[in-house]
């Protein structure tokens, strides 16, 4: 909670200090690229491999075997990291083609995304090691502080945008700059409590492991498997820099708001659940896995329902409330308040991805969220040319198309995904779905129906101080939730019936 909403109070400055720009577009793609490479390396496809292996030897091997094997993986990971980050800052200009071919008619915004690049880029190696060290602490129950690392991110961006910036001739220079710094406090923080645990690794290149090769095995197919919305946004990006300037900065600031109730929830509860399944899985416990699952299941939905619908009636106020002073307009703020209703269409089923793919995972099988994951990709793709390049331009419907477009794919990931683990009996539904479904929309549409009250109740916020907006914004908010958590407390939902992880 701490990190996402100092990730809020970042996109706020970001937003107050370079608008939606032509310069804040090129930060933007400079920053997602290695930021989308980091969800592969560290905490995706790599996490989702790694994991369960560590879990394997833990539960049968001895703590010399775990060391041997975070020690060659280090290596490994490392090893690859340099490989990718040297051939990236040589051939920024050639990623820049890629990920931003609509910059390429403008001379300036290319050169500027291209310089970043190689400023940011190191970045990937020095968090996707943060990563992995993340993933050992996870594995041993120590959750906090790899859920910690991200507010350094935060906290040297916010500096960079404050302290550093006025020294820049262009201000997204010195957020670029923010970026690597960020890397490097973020590696070095959770070294020593590695060490606390003895599993400080020392690097050693050795691919004939077999460690390495059942990690390698399973993360070739989930690069793809488990990134795959992270993929569709990079893929908005690319369609994004041939539309109006501002287009890339509208789809951020709304995508970024999607991210809070994602990281803090759903985030968090995929990475508590995976390695319990991934024991229950190796010691045969099908019922626990499967209640596991369950668990993770209704707790999700639970705080996904009200998120969405809450998004979908306050997007305007939210926007408006967080973002709309300094270089960011009003029209900006309208433009963002239409992709991100969009992208609360989707928000329940990005959340349900997160804790559906690890019983997928925890099993290590990892072909099958890549076959879904092709199927939700392609289906993006249709859906953007569908939307965004229609045969006619009275439907054309811009970067909200590409939101809507991703909102699509991620439902038909998120039931793929839900199919498969019924098909294989990996997951059963356990009794009180019909009771749960009934209290959690009864006590939505009463939240819904307060919302929409309260925003006649707020009034024109942008005529407002910031403060005021804030003020009248959280006593909004604060209402919607009393009258949600209440009504599903007078519906018979107490706290102790999501107590049941083990």
């Amino acid at each position: 909670m701490l990190s996402r909403v100092l990730g809020l109070v970042r996109d706020v400055v970001i937003a107050f200090f370079l608008g939606a720009t032509s310069n804040a577009d090129c930060f933007f793609v400079a920053f997602k690229i290695p930021n989308f490479l980091r969800r592969l390396f560290a905490e995706g496809a790599f996490s989702q491999a790694f994991v369960p292996v560590l879990s394997e030897y833990r539960e049968k091997g001895s703590h010399a075997a775990v060391r041997a094997l975070l020690d060659r993986v280090a290596g490994a990971l490392g090893g690859v990291l340099i490989l990718v980050t040297a051939l990236a800052v040589v051939g920024a200009p050639v990623i820049t083609l890629l990920f931003a071919p609509g910059f390429h008619g403008d001379p300036l915004k290319y050169g500027l995304t291209v310089e970043m690049i190689r400023i940011t880029f190191p970045y990937l190696m020095l968090i996707s090691l943060t990563g992995f060290a993340g993933a050992i602490l996870n594995s041993y129950g120590r959750f906090a502080i790899p859920a910690l690392t991200p507010v350094l991110l935060n906290l040297c961006l916010i500096s960079a945008a404050v302290f550093f910036s006025p020294y820049f001739d262009e201000p997204a220079m010195a957020l670029a700059w923010g970026v690597l710094m960020a890397g490097v406090v973020q590696f070095l923080f959770p070294l020593p409590f590695l060490q606390r645990l003895h599993l400080l690794p020392r690097p050693r290149w050795d691919w004939q492991d077999e460690g390495v090769k059942r990690i390698l095995t399973l993360m070739i197919p989930a690069l793809f498997g488990v990134s795959v919305s992270q993929i569709n946004l990079l893929l908005d990006t690319v369609l994004a820099s041939f539309l109006p300037t501002g287009s890339i900065s509208w789809l951020y600031y709304s995508d970024r708001l999607m991210e809070l109730p994602l990281g803090v929830f759903a985030v968090a509860i995929g990475t508590v659940i995976l390695p319990s399944l991934s024991r229950h899985k190796a010691g045969s416990d099908q019922q626990a896995f499967a209640r596991t699952l369950d668990w993770g299941l209704r707790s999700v939905l639970l705080l996904a329902l009200p998120a969405a619908a809450a998004l979908m009636v306050l997007a305007q106020p939210i926007l408006v409330t967080l973002f709309q002073y300094g270089e960011l307009k009003a029209d900006d703020v309208g433009m963002s308040v239409y992709s991100l209703q969009a992208y609360s269409l989707g928000l329940v089923a990005f959340m349900l991805i997160k804790v559906l793919a690890p019983g997928f995972f925890a099993r290590q099988d990892t072909r099958t969220p890549v076959k879904i994951g092709i199927i939700a990709m392609v289906a993006n793709m249709v859906l953007n040319l569908a939307f965004v390049l229609p045969l006619h331009h009275y439907y054309q419907l811009g970067h909200v198309g590409l939101a809507l477009a991703t909102s699509g794919s991620a439902w038909l990931n998120a039931m793929l995904l839900l199919r498969g683990l019924l098909q294989r009996e990996a997951y059963s539904f356990q009794p009180g779905w019909g009771l749960f479904w009934l209290r959690a929309l009864v006590a939505v549409s009463a939240m819904v129906l307060l919302l929409v009250a309260g925003t006649l109740w707020l009034g024109d916020l942008s005529a407002l101080t910031a403060w005021h907006r804030a003020w009248r914004l959280l006593m909004l908010c604060a209402a919607g939730a009393v009258v949600y958590g209440g009504v599903l407390v007078m519906m018979g939902v107490r706290l102790r019936d999501f107590r049941g992880l083990s």
